[in-house]
């Protein structure tokens, strides 16, 4: 693709998905709630490991430089802050941000809240981050290469980046079962443009623009940024027993999501200097 084109997609990507951010936020989508009064007797404890079963965070979160990437919304960074971290939230949409700014108001937490693109961090210091914690977003640009290059220049050598992806095969099928009862692959891998408009649902946000990114992009992105990637898991969202077109019935075909934890190396930025660390075996 042409460098003004795809400049030009990256741009109404963000100004559609801004607008479609902010109007989930005026709404009180579930995505756009601020953590539940219970989380902030414990935040430490209820932030978790960082995947289940996998000591993922940190024991104590005191002092580090926590950012906090297209987080906003009054969860993720009021937490994180809460838990004894120094936070910077960064996000699109004012309206999401907005919820960070209320949250921290009440609670007499401080944050620093910052509104821009996650592919574009030049606000923020080379270096600066010992933790970035990343929730499903990738979805909502067209190049994760920039992001995954802006993360870590802005993570100092040994940091930690943990984040969570929507799933290649699971953007790329479809939402109910077909005939069959089988969930088929619509949508291609290489597909450039936006994803088709779906209903609302626990898989797609209502009005947003989504793209489908490979398991290359991802993974081999993070690791071409100059990560080592030291763990992975798809969360497990089945049940038994669950309604065939529902999302935990779905989750049982097409996992509906990645989680990666990488570790910035010290020659971050160059390229082929990541890695992917599999555990030894017993």
């Amino acid at each position: 693709m042409p460098a003004d084109e795809a400049a030009g997609l990256r741009a109404a990507a963000r100004e559609h998905n801004t607008r479609a951010w902010d109007r989930l936020a005026e709404a009180g989508a579930a995505l756009a709630r601020p953590a539940v009064d219970a989380a902030f007797t414990d935040p430490r404890g209820w932030l978790g490991g960082g995947a289940a079963g996998r000591p993922w965070l940190p024991e104590r979160l005191d002092g580090l430089e926590v950012l906090c990437l297209a987080a906003g919304g009054g969860k993720h960074g009021p937490l994180y802050a809460a838990a004894g971290a120094r936070v910077t939230v960064v996000d699109l949409s004012p309206a999401m941000l907005a919820l960070d700014r209320q949250v921290a108001r009440e609670r007499k937490i401080d944050l620093e809240i910052v509104q821009g693109s996650m592919d574009d961090l030049g606000m923020l210091a080379a270096g600066r981050f010992d933790l970035v914690i990343h929730p499903v977003s990738t979805c909502y640009l067209p190049d994760v290469g920039r992001v995954f290059r802006e993360v870590a220049r802005v993570t100092r050598p040994g940091g930690l980046y943990v984040s969570q992806h929507k799933a290649p095969t699971s953007l790329q099928a479809g939402l109910a079962p077909g005939a069959a009862g089988r969930y088929e692959l619509i949508h291609p891998l290489g597909r450039t443009a936006p994803l088709p408009a779906e209903p609302p649902s626990r898989l797609r946000e209502a009005g947003t623009q989504e793209f489908v990114h490979s398991l290359s992009a991802l993974l081999g992105g993070i690791c071409g940024a100059g990560f080592a990637i030291e763990d992975f898991c798809e969360p497990d969202h089945r049940q038994p027993g669950a309604t065939a077109g529902s999302f935990a019935h779905r989750a049982e075909f097409l996992p509906p999501y990645l989680r990666i934890l990488a570790r910035r190396t010290a020659a971050a930025g160059k390229s082929g200097t990541g890695a992917i660390f599999l555990p030894t075996p017993p």
